[in-house]
């Protein structure tokens, strides 16, 4: 039986600096590791992003699964705060260091070994393909969604799909995702009239309008939770004057507002809401309240089911543990491949993620890749034409 070693695989990813939007020789060498295992690979570049569509079995199978993942990494902050090299991926006391360890090259790195060795028993009329990106770390508008879009172009599809973000809080196998809340950008710019501090009356102060608001939006309570879902929240993440003169009324102030939604809710319900409330504040204060709004997923759900529940069998035959089917945390890919297909995420711990000194456990990396290898054993071998 083929035994493609995942660490390694980890340690040369984690060797290539793919900040995003930069490739690094990420994808590279993934191509050449899955060409030689006899998948065929097409770079599907966009803008400045480089991703990777890697398809074995025949096109248009009766039968295809899936995987998304990415090779690019947040920059590394301060190199002198790290104890070991960001791209060096030294591995010691267990661990495999290095920027994109757990975030999430490990991931890519355990479904790639366990799809190479699987590869060779594919059941016929059955398909496994890998839509690697550079840009989850980034604007994410020429990653996954440019792959999709290549695939529809092209007559590819994934009837499910598994996406490898990191999904345990502090154990392996404890919690996997069947979904993920919406996140809404708003940002206020409240307009008045520039004035002396010592002759209020002759300005009209932008400030206390937009605090009046920010007050009003954090008090608010958005749902109580759902089924599947916690509830909504909203947090006010900035308010900005940029006013050095503290004897000058400022014309102008900002703040921003960061909103995770639940099914509950609808973009477009909460920029109305948003609106109503600006409108509301501006008409009791006389300020012109503006609003622009950017949304970076709409909530999603995968209702538990036959692919959750192979999702969760796998995991728990690996680690004795049964993951709970969770929708917490930010944003993922995920967001755009349930437009696409079925979706469910389980990956490693992710503590270190983004952190100085990210590391992950190398027998970790084995055991995450034994639990792929049983999701495509049990999705594909469960095909019989």
């Amino acid at each position: 039986m083929a035994h493609t070693d995942p660490v390694e695989i980890t340690r040369r990813l984690i060797e290539c600096p793919s900040v995003t939007p930069e490739e690094g020789g990420a994808l590279v060498y993934l191509a050449d590791l899955l060409e030689q295992a006899g998948f065929t690979c097409t770079r599907v570049d966009r803008g400045e992003v480089a991703n990777l569509f890697a398809r074995i079995g025949p096109k248009g199978a009766a039968r295809t699964l899936g995987f998304n993942g990415h090779t690019d990494v947040v920059p590394v902050g301060d190199t002198g705060a790290w104890t070991v090299q960001p791209f060096g991926a030294e591995e010691k006391d267990g661990f495999l260091w290095g920027r994109g360890a757990t975030d999430m090259k490990s991931g890519v790195a355990a479904w790639v070994a366990a799809a190479i060795d699987a590869a060779a028993d594919l059941p016929p009329d059955t398909a496994l393909i890998l839509a690697i990106t550079g840009d989850e770390e980034g604007p994410a508008e020429d990653g996954t969604r440019a792959l999709l879009d290549w695939m529809a172009q092209n007559g590819e599809a994934m009837d499910a799909c598994i996406v490898g973000e990191p999904t345990c809080p502090n154990h392996p196998g404890e919690m996997m995702k069947i979904g993920r809340r919406g996140s809404l950008n708003a940002f206020f710019t409240a307009r008045g009239v520039q004035g002396h501090a010592a002759y209020p009356h002759r300005a009209r102060n932008p400030v206390p309008a937009l605090a009046r608001l920010m007050a009003r939006l954090n008090d608010h309570v958005l749902d109580e939770g759902t089924a599947h879902f916690d509830p909504s929240t909203l947090a006010v993440t900035t308010i900005d004057v940029g006013n050095p003169a503290t004897n000058v009324i400022p014309a102008e102030a900002r703040a921003t507002v960061n909103i995770r939604f639940n099914d509950a809710h609808s973009p477009d319900g909460l920029i109305a809401w948003l609106e109503e409330e600006a409108a509301r504040v501006g008409g009791e204060t006389g300020i012109e309240i503006d609003l622009s709004v950017k949304v970076s997923g709409d909530s999603f759900v995968t209702p538990p089911g036959d692919l959750s529940a192979l999702v969760a069998e796998a995991v728990e035959a690996e680690t004795g543990i049964r993951p709970e089917m969770s929708t917490s945390g930010g944003t993922s890919d995920a967001r755009f491949v349930k437009d696409h297909c079925p979706v469910v995420e389980y990956g490693l711990v992710g503590k270190t993620m983004h952190q100085v000194d990210e590391r992950v456990e190398t027998a970790q990396i084995g055991q995450l890749k034994a639990v792929y290898r049983r999701i495509i054993d049990g999705y594909l071998g469960a095909y019989r034409g």
